[in-house]
């Protein structure tokens, strides 16, 4: 059953118009749409109202907010799932229009116009968008955030350099490229995403490499215990740690927060590691060894959320930012920029 944010997610997604598609990531918001779109309110035109609706109050005010809530509940059926509380109707500074607010479970807020004879509503994203700037005011602007893009990806890539170093790496340890990935264990986009990354290996074998930082989300319960799992074994060796980071993503159905470390010791057999220290490290919660690993995992998660990580997967191929479960090719451009004079 869906929560009411869920829900009042999704009656704004459809009021405005916008397209749902599945999410990018684990833990990603749908996308919100920036366009004004419109919608007839009724399937048949009601009374007139007044011509001046602002000044309309009392009985009349009210049974005009009813009527249009009840014409919005017909358009989209979702709404009858929430608490809709509509607003006080204003005149517009726009001809033949009124304007107003309706809240959805008192959550979120959707500004709308209707016209003076009620015959349609439109919805409307944010307030007004300034577009008087000159085309020099305008080239001035790009230039300067260009100039901040690439001052933040060049902080990014030292502070991501800077956390990497000495951890598991897949690929040419010297490549000139660096695919630093943000994940979570038991996210399906990110056992995707995994699968894409040996794509771009398979053919960068020279150019790049593939480091993993923890990105556990609060939801999954037995994320945090396998990234904490990994880590211990990458502590040890580095090839145990992409034994349990293949394993884990292959078998996320058979996982349970229950069973997340005996399963990942059976991942572990023949790996060559000390199984009673990586035992103390990743199931002992009162020893010092798993509170440094955890303290890690914690580490990645608060460089994950100061680089702007809000879900998973997400990517920095040399610390410009790849956000979701992306195609082999929307890293091309990136490697093929990052490779030119090499």
């Amino acid at each position: 059953m869906y929560s009411l944010r869920a829900i009042a997610a999704l009656a704004l997604s459809v009021l405005a118009g916008a397209a749902l598609s599945p999410l990018a990531g684990c833990g990603e918001s749908p996308p919100a749409t920036d366009a004004p779109a419109a919608k007839s309110a009724a399937p048949a035109a009601p009374p007139a109202a007044p011509a001046d609706t602002a000044a309309a109050a009392g009985p009349e005010a009210e049974a005009r907010k009813t009527r249009i809530l009840g014409n919005l509940k017909v358009e989209f059926p979702q709404l009858e799932e929430l608490d809709v509380t509509m607003g006080e109707i204003k005149s517009s500074s726009l001809p033949g229009l009124d304007e107003g607010v309706f809240m959805l479970g008192g959550q979120r807020s959707q500004r709308y116009l209707v016209s003076k004879d009620d015959k349609n509503l439109y919805l409307v994203s944010g307030g007004p968008i300034d577009v008087s700037r000159s085309t020099e005011e305008i080239q001035k602007v790009v230039t300067q955030r260009a100039k901040e893009k690439a001052d933040q990806e060049a902080a990014a890539k030292r502070d991501l350099d800077a956390s990497i170093a000495g951890l598991p790496t897949r690929g040419n340890p010297d490549a000139k490229v660096t695919i630093v990935e943000f994940s979570d264990f038991q996210c399906p986009f990110c056992a995707r995403g995994a699968q894409t990354l040996d794509e771009v290996l398979q053919g960068h074998t020279k150019d790049v490499k593939v480091v993993f930082k923890n990105f556990p989300l609060d939801f999954h319960p037995w994320a945090k215990p396998a990234a904490i799992a990994a880590h211990c074994a990458g502590k040890q060796k580095g090839d145990a740690f992409w034994t349990l980071h293949d394993a884990y993503f292959k078998n996320q159905g058979q996982i349970t927060p229950e069973n997340v470390i005996p399963k990942s010791k059976e991942f572990l057999a023949g790996s060559g590691i000390d199984m009673a220290t990586w035992s103390t490290c990743a199931g002992d919660t009162n020893s010092e060894p798993y509170r440094t690993a955890a303290a890690a995992v914690d580490a990645d998660m608060k460089l994950g959320e100061r680089l702007g990580v809000s879900g998973t997967p997400a990517f920095f191929v040399n610390g410009r930012v790849l956000s979701g479960a992306q195609p082999a090719s929307a890293f091309e451009a990136l490697i093929t920029e990052a490779t030119k004079g090499s």
